[in-house]
């Protein structure tokens, strides 16, 4: 509900300001700054937040396995839950006697990643950054997309030698990127099916650089891991490279090793 209300408040405004000369009405300017700070309390909530964080790996969980991430009771997990799907920040799935919760969209994925960057640009926190810390640098998913140091190579090797050309927060292919992406195993045809972005950039939190979003990114890492190059860790959002990915990294994108370490699932701890 909120969402939806953000969404048609953001359109008005824009017709607001073309009819009136770029001035908005005192009251257009109230009302959004309202539904702003709803989203924002929605978020800002540490225990909805660690929820919204584990969902931000692309994996629908349950009520349970949520309220283990968020550090609460099962019942105020359902309670933070029933905000968060009112609020269309999560969606809920029903399969038999099971419920499963994920992210509402890759528009909430994205404001969640811009949010950490925030974070990260912020205060310091006296926290020293911890082998799990290093694993999501490397390569992790942001919702159905990689993200991490070879996510950031990945986009800044394409974008070097002419497969894809980045105009703010746009991406288009071009003809020399259908032929890489076709021996890469990747055919356009199915992203010009679906209703996503074809492709476009997602500005990365721990790198501070943009990475691929949009279908071509989560095309591109769901090749990567069909290829055996990148598996997910055990119970988090990193993803780890393999030997094979090293090599093939290297290869085809030409990735530096500094880049590619391996983190292993014993140093994640």
């Amino acid at each position: 509900m909120l969402l939806a209300m953000f969404r048609s408040r953001a359109k008005c405004q824009s017709l607001t300001a073309s009819r009136g000369g770029g001035r908005l009405s005192t009251m257009t300017n109230m009302v959004s700054g309202n539904t702003l700070a709803a989203v924002a309390a929605l978020i800002g909530d540490v225990s909805r937040a660690n929820i919204l964080s584990a969902l931000l790996g692309g994996k629908a969980l349950t009520a349970g396995e949520l309220a283990e991430c968020a550090g609460v009771s099962p019942q105020t997990a359902s309670n933070h839950l029933a905000k968060l799907v009112d609020g269309q920040l999560v969606a809920v799935e029903k399969q038999g006697r099971h419920r499963y919760f994920r992210l509402a969209s890759a528009e909430v994925a994205e404001t969640l990643e811009h949010l950490s960057l925030l974070s990260a640009i912020g205060p310091v926190r006296h926290r020293p950054t911890g082998p799990k810390d290093e694993a999501l640098k490397v390569a992790r998913t942001c919702y159905d997309h990689m993200a991490g140091a070879i996510a950031v190579g990945m986009a800044d090797s394409l974008v070097q030698s002419g497969a894809l050309v980045f105009d703010g927060n746009a991406g288009m292919v071009t003809d020399k990127g259908r032929a890489f992406l076709a021996d890469f195993g990747v055919s356009l045809a199915d992203g010009v099916k679906s209703r996503r972005a074809l492709c476009r950039t997602c500005l990365d939190w721990s790198e501070r650089r943009p990475h691929l979003g949009g279908w071509l990114g989560a095309a591109m890492l769901e090749r990567c891991c069909a290829r055996h190059w990148l598996r997910p860790a055990p119970g988090g959002r990193a993803l780890m490279l393999t030997r094979a990915g090293q090599a093939g990294f290297a290869q085809m994108f030409g990735l530096p090793d500094d880049i590619l370490r391996i983190v292993t699932t014993e140093t994640c701890g």
